[in-house]
């Protein structure tokens, strides 16, 4: 106990004289933690560096069982956990993979883009996967976890050019660029490399991935010709993303989209030539216009045809504002509000009035043709479903050669796309002689504007702000522009894929939604992009008639050269050498093509890496987990999903687990521009400034994205990182206390479960449900929650209860006694239980604090990660303790209360001096409370750390007399559910009239300076 040489609680709570409870007692109560001060000051330590002052009463200070530990409560973060490194990475992985008796658990690595240092979400990304393939190899898995590396792509090709400091890029070859982006590629993986490891991240590192080795480009081209065998690969000319500042075409999932994008819209008014028969009854002689409105001005040089939807109603009308031309307009029936705005003279002035002349259904619009507003070319209405009367004017310019509903809707009728617009998006000569060479998205469209007006078909322009698609790497616009691309057909697979994704365990489940939707939404992928620096498309072109040679033969020995000599040869080796001999002396001249892959089938197919290594045809999936952030469910997720399906007809992953993104200490997004991002390094390793950037450690680091609610975007900042660090101090605070208290302990040396008292079997039974809790959490992915009962379960249940209820027994008792060794027997089991369960999460720490106990085992293991999982019996899972405790902790507490306020009063220094009066009201329940305080009465005292505690009963209508100098307290406790049990008692606290023993400090001497009995009795066993 020795509560009055420095171990008397600090946080206790307030006083008060009379409380009334009325609770169901279901659940633990938290308690505010107690640091051992006396232990913290008095154990082995290397900030212990000043003698403590003598004290009195320390004749018998060398016959106490004080704490002997050299594990310090704060650590040189920096070293130790490098010198722990090895042991519990590269260590480890090796010998899980060996050792581990049970199946392989596959986590397979979305590869990071080898481009750059690594930033706080890849840290975050891949702690989660470290803690779930710790918690599996604790667990006696054999996991298998590769990093891979995303190596093609843009961000590299542009990085490696830059390197290359080439003032005209025209002048390299692709051979040279190819050279270059892999050099970069090389340099930043093993840069990224030892960032990771700086993690603490266990993986084969040494043999994991990369898209651009020889072997995983193979297994590419491979997935290519199964897909193409399958009818799943075409080319088509026909409108794409494409992004004049990359110069290439992008698929859905590069692009992110701005919501605040300015266009300058147009209503123009087009010719109607040749009316239908329907039309010319409904207005003869009258000269009549089309009003259509586009966003996109530049477009209409591309112009082929108005759309209408057959089904609405359009009406024929006259502005009264319109001068002497007699023309008549025509407009959606339902869009003439805003035809009465669109031809006011002045766009903010008020609307005109509208002469409405007839009106004619869409469907007997078709056949109507108009004259092109810039060409003069005469050009047909069509009908088109997608046109609508919700916005613009129920006619829409089709333009097939920008907008995928324009390019379907002019399939039916023949109508080819055309796209006068470069590879940069400037206008070509087919756009006409005034508009070529003219940016398509700056002075382009404000020329085309010009051209309207000087021809008189302008009605109106306006500046218009909307969501619009932006290339994600270069963060500027990109337009729809027809070229012959390489698509995947995803339409055909699309109903498979989705019925793949029911499968899928999804964490968080809401993310299945996103999924789903994506893929709902593709009918195809276009897989070709133009650059130098990727995986070739293998196909081979007529020189005459542009014709594809896509055959098994063609493509086949196209692979059996890259399988030999790497995709370089596409670029390097004659096309001769590249073309199969079947076709060699066909009469046919053959020309290369320089398309590469789109990096998302590159990564997407890196899943057949696993089934070549580790195959298992029997699942239902590929890999058991894919981690990554929710910007992959349009990326890795979905383009991986959609090849397993197209080969294997199953999901590549079991569970998908989703993270979010990065936030400040005030709730924004990280950003470079903004300046608020964190460096892990600087996490890890501290600042320049180490006062304002202190280095918290690997741990520290880890313990954060523990904590973090990682399902939803995280915050981190300085207050939270020192929050996180003060967690570390107090885990441990907890483990060190254990550790010293464990000093000569063995596990052979354990008390049977029989022997245990009643408070240790409760312990124990508190680990069995910490232990049952913290697992449950680790097979659901959520590691807040076992971040949480760390917290709890170190603070509440040890520090604040247990470890301080015990503390006299394990100072002052003798070093055999049983009680002392069944309390020793609790701690080891607790420290085993609270070491395994953090080591996933801190294995460093975790490391150390096994390194200062293993020799207590029967059989040390060199690392806690190979000393198995969580092993709790279930004969602790005792319930009825439970139950009996809930009620004693929230007696104690009211116990606690009068010790304070006696404290306050002055009439005691510490809980010793004191002894407690329970009265007890009795009924004829027999499960009341009087039955359960009678039952633990002896244990009480130890239970309240006071000298003494009696126990009497009263009758119910009968109240005990207070006493001078006492304090009194009334508890009562009602029948609930959880916990029966019923009764009131009162507490009176007075000051103890025994001595205090000189060596344990507790009142229990009949005379002053005597020792007490248990006393006496050890130091007599200590002097013989």
């Amino acid at each position: 106990m020795l509560r009055s040489m420095g171990i008397r609680p600090n946080g206790l709570l307030q006083p008060r004289n009379t409380i009334l409870l009325r609770n169901s007692l279901g659940g633990l109560q938290t308690f505010a933690p107690r640091p051992h001060s006396r232990f913290m000051a008095t154990e082995t330590s290397n900030a212990a560096k000043k003698p403590a002052k003598p004290k009195p009463d320390q004749r018998f200070s060398s016959t106490l069982l004080l704490p002997k530990t050299s594990f310090p409560l704060r650590s040189e973060a920096g070293a130790r956990e490098l010198d722990l490194r090895k042991r519990c990475t590269t260590d480890l992985y090796g010998w899980q993979r060996e050792a581990n008796p049970g199946d392989f658990f596959v986590l397979h690595d979305g590869p990071p883009y080898a481009n750059g240092r690594l930033h706080l979400g890849h840290a975050l990304n891949k702690l989660i996967k470290d803690f779930v393939n710790r918690h599996r190899v604790m667990k006696g898995y054999r996991v298998d976890y590769r990093p891979g590396w995303d190596c093609h792509g843009l961000p590299i090709e542009l990085k490696a050019l830059s390197e290359l400091k080439v003032k005209d890029r025209s002048s390299l070859g692709a051979i040279d660029i190819r050279t270059a982006a892999k050099a970069s590629a090389l340099a930043a993986i093993d840069m990224q490399k030892q960032e990771f490891l700086s993690y603490g991240i266990m993986g084969e590192f040494e043999n994991g991935y990369r898209t651009m080795d020889k072997d995983f480009e193979t297994r590419q081209l491979k997935v290519f010709y199964e897909m193409m065998k399958k009818g799943l690969i075409y080319r088509a000319n026909k409108p794409v993303y494409w992004s004049p500042s990359s110069q290439t075409a992008l698929a859905e999932s590069e692009l992110e989209y701005k919501d605040d994008h300015k266009s300058q819209s147009a209503w123009v008014a087009f010719d109607i030539e040749n009316p239908s028969g329907v039309l010319s009854e409904k207005a003869p002689g009258i000269p009549l216009k089309a009003v259509v409105w586009t966003t996109t001005p530049w477009t209409l040089p591309a112009n082929k045809c108005v759309a209408v939807n057959p089904k609405l109603n359009y009406t024929i009308f006259r502005p009264q504002s319109q001068s002497s031309d007699n023309s008549a307009y025509i407009a959606g029936t339902d869009r003439m509000t805003e035809m009465a705005s669109r031809f006011s003279s002045d766009k903010d002035a008020s609307p005109v009035t509208l002469e409405i002349l007839g009106s004619i259904s869409g469907e007997e619009l078709v056949g109507t043709s108009y004259k092109h507003p810039l060409t003069s070319q005469s050009l047909p209405f069509i009908p088109a479903d997608h046109v609508t009367a919700e916005s613009g004017s129920g006619m829409v310019h089709t333009a097939p050669g920008h907008g995928m509903e324009d390019y379907k809707a002019c399939q039916a009728y023949g109508i080819e796309a055309f796209c006068p617009v470069n590879n940069v998006g400037k206008f070509t000569a087919e756009a006409g002689a005034e508009l070529e060479g003219l940016s398509v998205q700056k002075e382009g469209t404000t020329k085309v504007i010009e051209m309207l007006k000087a021809k008189g078909s302008l009605i109106q322009e306006q500046p218009y702000t909307h969501k619009y698609p932006y290339d994600w790497r270069t963060k500027k616009p990109v337009i729809l522009r027809a070229t012959s691309q390489w698509f995947a057909n995803v339409g055909s697979i699309r109903e498979d894929a989705l019925k793949a994704i029911e499968t899928v365990q999804i964490v968080p489940e809401s993310s299945r939604r996103r999924l789903i939707g994506f893929v709902q939404s593709r009918t195809e992928w276009c897989i070709s992009r133009q650059r130098s620096w990727g995986v070739p498309i293998p196909v081979l072109y007529d020189v005459a008639t542009d014709e594809p040679l896509l055959t098994e033969e063609s493509v086949q020995h196209v692979i059996g050269i890259i399988k030999e000599h790497g995709t370089d040869a596409w670029w390097s080796m004659s096309t001769e050498e590249l073309l199969a001999p079947l076709y060699r002396n066909n009469g046919r001249a053959y020309r290369r093509g320089y398309d590469t892959m789109d990096v998302w089938f590159d990564s997407g197919t890196s899943w057949t890496m696993i089934a070549e290594q580790i195959p298992r045809p029997d699942l239902p999936f590929i890999a058991d987990v894919y981690s990554e952030g929710s910007d992959q469910h349009r990326g890795w997720f979905q383009s991986s999903l959609l090849t397993s399906v197209a080969l294997t007809g199953k999901a590549p992953y079991k569970t998908l687990i989703t993270h979010g993104f990065l936030l400040d200490e005030k709730g924004f997004k990280q950003s470079k521009s903004i300046g608020n991002t964190v460096d892990p390094a600087v996490v890890i390793n501290g600042g320049k400034n180490l006062q304002k950037d202190p280095a918290y450690g690997t741990d520290a680091l880890r313990l954060w994205a523990a904590s973090s609610e990682y399902t939803r975007d995280i915050a981190i900042g300085k207050t939270i990182l020192s929050q996180v660090s003060e967690s570390i101090r107090k885990f441990r605070n907890t483990a060190r206390f254990m550790l010293g208290n464990l000093n000569n302990f063995k596990e052979v040396d354990s008390m049977p479960y029989e022997k245990l008292s009643r408070l240790d079997k409760y312990m124990l039974s508190e680990i069995y449900n910490f232990s049952r809790n913290v697992d449950t959490a680790y097979d659901e992915f959520m590691f807040s929650k076992v971040f949480t009962q760390l917290q709890f379960f170190s603070s509440t249940v040890l520090s604040s209860f247990y470890l301080d209820v015990v503390k006299d027994t394990l100072y002052s008792d003798s070093e055999k006694s049983e009680q002392r060794m069944a309390v020793q027997t609790v701690l080891f089991h607790t420290l085993d239980a609270f070491t395994k369960s953090i080591a996933p999460l801190a294995p460093h720490m975790a490391e150390e604090i096994y390194e200062n106990y293993r020799e207590c085992y029967k059989t040390p293991q060199p690392s806690v990660f190979r000393s198995g999982w969580l092993n709790t019996p279930e004969c602790w899972n005792n319930t009825e303790l439970r139950d009996d405790f809930a009620v004693l902790k929230h007696l104690r507490a009211e116990a606690n209360q009068l010790l304070e306020q006696a404290r306050t009063a002055k009439v005691i220094r510490s809980s010793l001096e004191a002894t407690l009066e329970i009265c007890v009201g009795k009924n004829d329940d027999k499960e009341d409370l009087v039955t359960l305080i009678e039952d633990y009465k002896d244990e009480l005292k130890t239970l309240f750390i006071t000298s003494d505690v009696t126990v009497s009963t009263v009758s119910e209508n009968s109240k005990p007399a207070t006493t001078e100098g006492a304090s009194v307290s009334e508890v009562i406790f009602e029948r609930e559910v959880l916990v029966p049990r019923k009764g009131s008692c009162t507490m009176t606290l007075r000051k103890v009239q025994l001595h205090k023993c000189p060596r344990c400090w507790i009142y229990a001497s009949d005379t002053q300076d005597e020792l007490c009995g248990r006393c006496h009795s050890v130091v007599s066993q200590l002097s013989r």
